[in-house]
């Protein structure tokens, strides 16, 4: 039996040499059509993609897209029009990392640096002192709730509302632990710079993420799938409203899991446009 193990692994070895040689693919016209209409802004010599979009006319609202784990920025591609039609600027950037944003190794990757990037974004746009809707997912989550932490301890971005999609369940509470989360924080731990750090950091600073939530008077809402195995139906939802009871719900149809704003884009966007013109 250790010598079958022993073999596999002795072949295991070049393979995977092999593939991180490997150029990476080249990307779809989508792709290529979404990263020829952004740009680049440089932090700290490393090179960060977004896209600005104008929008609405007579409309002076901004939205700050923030997009989860292990995607990009065309994660919100199906509804970055409808958003342009009642924002006046629609952004999004790709975190260190992803995308088409650098992705330097080794790093300490980082929610805080995260968070920090985009607050050189909003400064690099002129935006530092315009208040902003932040509609993140995911990975995303995590930055709006450092973001909406320095914005109560400090003075930089001045939220206007704070959109949740699916992401939060992972350390809300211990009850919805999933599978892939246990794997993350094993894997996190033989790979101290890598981007899946974010899990352990979730869990250090709980206090200081959640507790930003649970504390502010910004408007918060969520948007979720029922369908979703990261955040688990009923427990998450109950979980939800137990420590963010003044946050409001839009759940969606049964049929729809993690990433809701690519599998019912307009439930989602029609979702989100009420909550936003709510107030």
């Amino acid at each position: 039996m250790k010598e079958w193990w022993l073999q596999v692994g002795l072949l295991g070895v070049p393979l995977l040499a092999v593939y991180l040689h490997l150029p990476p693919p080249q990307p779809s016209p989508a792709l290529r059509s979404w990263k020829s209409s952004g740009s680049f802004f440089t932090y700290k010599d490393l090179n960060i993609f977004y896209r600005d979009s104008s929008g609405a006319v007579g409309s002076s609202d901004v939205v700050v897209l923030l997009h989860g784990f292990p995607t990009s920025s065309y994660d919100w591609s199906k509804i970055w029009e409808g958003l342009t039609q009642r924002f006046h600027r629609v952004i999004a950037l790709d975190f260190l990392g992803f995308g088409f944003s650098d992705k330097p190794r080794p790093h300490g990757y980082s929610i805080f640096e995260q968070a920090t990037i985009v607050e050189g974004l909003l400064r690099h746009l002129g935006l530092r002192h315009q208040r902003i809707n932040l509609l993140s997912h995911d990975y995303g989550d995590t930055v709006a709730q450092e973001l909406l932490h320095s914005f109560h301890h400090c003075c930089y971005v001045s939220p206007n509302s704070i959109f949740i999609s699916p992401g939060l369940g992972q350390f809300l509470g211990p009850t919805l632990s999933p599978p892939r989360q246990n794997f993350g924080i094993l894997h996190n731990n033989h790979f101290p710079f890598s981007i899946l750090q974010y899990i352990n950091q979730r869990k250090k600073h709980r206090e200081r993420w959640v507790g930003a939530l649970m504390s502010t008077s910004v408007p918060l809402h969520l948007i979720y799938g029922p369908l979703d195995p990261v955040n688990p139906h009923p427990e998450f939802l109950q979980l939800y409203k137990k420590v963010l009871p003044m946050s409001t719900v839009s759940v969606l149809d049964d049929h729809i899991s993690h990433y809701p704003q690519l599998e019912d884009p307009t439930g989602f966007l029609n979702a989100y446009l009420n909550f936003i013109n709510s107030f």
